[in-house]
């Protein structure tokens, strides 16, 4: 078996090491979603990882998640991101852009509507953050109609194309945590009697065609897929996991001929039999995430690929913390605090000020 600091190869993409960097919400863009100066710096210490995933970026005002989120939606987001995946490639790694629509898990005061958009007008039942200091119940959301539908595939698409044109290496589609093509994949969520909704295959279609869509424009070489299945937050709850299997099957068979570059997953023990069906129904190079509830140590790590459950980790807190953390993990160095209460609030503190362990 390889070892967790071993190159691989992952469609177009070529990694120094097996240590995948998360996408993480970290909310230091301004309203105008433009990648700053901040930004270059964050990414650009990250890139001793095998591969940096950036957060999650919307690709229309409609589908902004969170306050603070970077776009890629205009000729100036772009511009912002080549210089981000510039700095990422002068460092010798590789950059993939996260692209997501928030769906219907958004606020007034954060994509500037009435209300966000999903499968079904059906609310989530959570809170979030806006622009005042206290939480906000989410509303309800409007069903996407069959030209909302087409709208969405194209404006993936647009967005992915814009990404690549900044020079990303790829992009990752965001399937997981409660978001649009989330909200298609679960019954909680999708309560749709057109070709969306009902059966496990009408579920995955969304997610099917929007792959597609993105495949014939950028590459399925550059492309990767995250998916979150029985991950049950943000009000999208996926419970009789018979059902998980069948609806996850279909979306990886609809896509099997593709051979896109990787699939993501996040899942909370690396050991389940789900993750191994996914793995053995994908085919193809897989990164497993397993530190949502816990912080992923480097046991993990390299229990995750040294005993074949995956062929690369995906960190989050611990390369927020440490910015050369494959660095320190190879060579057993200490590691900096996780300082939680700096994750999304603004400014450099907690996000570029961690320091580098002194190299020998």
């Amino acid at each position: 078996m390889p070892t967790l600091f071993e190159p691989a190869t992952a469609g177009a993409l070529e990694l120094n090491n097996r240590i995948t960097m998360a996408p993480l919400t970290r909310s230091r863009a301004g309203q105008d979603g433009v990648p700053s100066d901040m930004h270059v710096e964050y990414y650009k210490q990250r890139a001793n990882n095998g591969l940096i995933v950036t957060e999650g970026t919307f690709f229309e005002d409609i589908n902004r998640a969170f306050l603070g989120q970077p776009g890629i939606a205009t000729a100036e987001q772009q511009e912002g991101w080549r210089k981000v995946a510039q700095a990422v490639h002068e460092e010798g790694s590789n950059i993939v852009m996260q692209i997501m629509h928030g769906g219907r898990l958004t606020l007034p005061s954060i994509n500037g509507f009435d209300q966000g958009e999903s499968s079904s007008a059906i609310a989530p039942g959570v809170t979030l953050h806006g622009d005042g200091e206290s939480r906000e119940e989410v509303p309800t959301p409007v069903a996407l109609d069959a030209e909302g539908i087409e709208r969405v595939i194209q404006k993936f698409t647009e967005g992915a194309r814009r990404a690549i044109d900044a020079g990303m290496d790829g992009v990752e589609v965001h399937g997981a945590n409660g978001y649009l093509l989330h909200q298609f994949l679960a019954p909680s969520s999708n309560d749709r009697t057109d070709e969306y909704g009902g059966s496990p295959e009408n579920r995955a279609r969304l997610a099917i065609e929007v792959v597609r869509s993105i495949a014939d424009e950028i590459g399925a070489d550059r492309l990767g897929l995250r998916i979150s299945p029985m991950h049950n937050v943000q009000g999208c709850l996926e419970e009789d996991e018979d059902d998980v299997r069948a609806t996850y099957k279909a979306l990886l068979d609809g896509i099997a001929d593709l051979n896109i570059a990787y699939l993501s997953i996040l899942y909370h023990d690396a050991e389940s039999d789900l993750v191994a069906y996914l793995r053995e129904s994908f085919g193809g190079f897989t990164i497993l995430n397993t530190g949502f509830g816990v912080v992923t140590e480097l046991e993990e790590a390299r229990h995750i690929v040294e005993d074949d459950l995956a062929d690369a980790v995906a960190v989050g807190r611990e390369i927020i913390a440490n910015p050369d953390l494959s660095y320190r993990w190879k060579n057993n160095l200490a590691l900096n605090s996780i300082d939680s209460d700096t994750f999304y609030t603004p400014g450099p503190h907690g996000y570029i000020d961690y320091p580098a362990a002194e190299q020998k």
